[in-house]
This record gives C-alpha cells, sequence and structure tokens, in this order.
C-alpha cells in the first residue's frame, strides 16, 4: 500500500469510528435513567450503613406503637428466612445428574 491509499484508509476507519461512536451514544440513552435509579438505590443502601440508628429507631418506633404486628410480621419474616436458608443449603447438597 502507498501513502494516499493509507490515508484514504485511515480518513474511512475515522468516518466509521464516529458514526458507531454516535450510534452508541444514542443507544447507550436508554440506559441513562435505569441505571440512575440503580445509582440512588446503592446510595441509599451505603447511607442506611452508614446511619443504622435511624432504621433501628424506625423498627422500635413500630415495635412500641404496633407489637401485635410487630411479632405477627417478625414471625412471618423469621419463616421465610428459615425456608430460605433451607433452600440454599438443599441447592448445595443436592445430588447433580
Amino acid at each position: 500500500m502507498n501513502k494516499t491509499e493509507l490515508l484514504i484508509r485511515q480518513q474511512n476507519l475515522l468516518q466509521k469510528s464516529a458514526v458507531l461512536r454516535e450510534r452508541v451514544q444514542v443507544q447507550s440513552a436508554l440506559l441513562i435513567k435505569p441505571l440512575w435509579v440503580l445509582d440512588q438505590g446503592k446510595l441509599g443502601v451505603q447511607w442506611l450503613s452508614r446511619h443504622p440508628v435511624w432504621p433501628a429507631s424506625a423498627l422500635l418506633l413500630v415495635a412500641v406503637l404496633r407489637p401485635r404486628r410487630t411479632l405477627v410480621w417478625g414471625g412471618r419474616l423469621w419463616r421465610a428466612w428459615k425456608a430460605y436458608r433451607s433452600f440454599k443449603t438443599w441447592m448445595i447438597t443436592k445430588p447433580k445428574n
């Protein structure tokens, strides 16, 4: 290849690259909102882990104001947790065919 052919090829590749970058930008615009929501959720979880007093005090308030509801939901959550652990153990120990 001579120099002019290389320059032509370079220009074609640059044009193709520009078109592909524009396509990626347009297609990635669809992901901006869902990724923003996930990012906000992550920030919320991080805030809760740094400030555990607030959710703990909210749970304590509910337990004081609605003790029966707290016991009912506590039992349901405990049974769900035990079922999850049992299922997890079963998935680990089940024989593979």
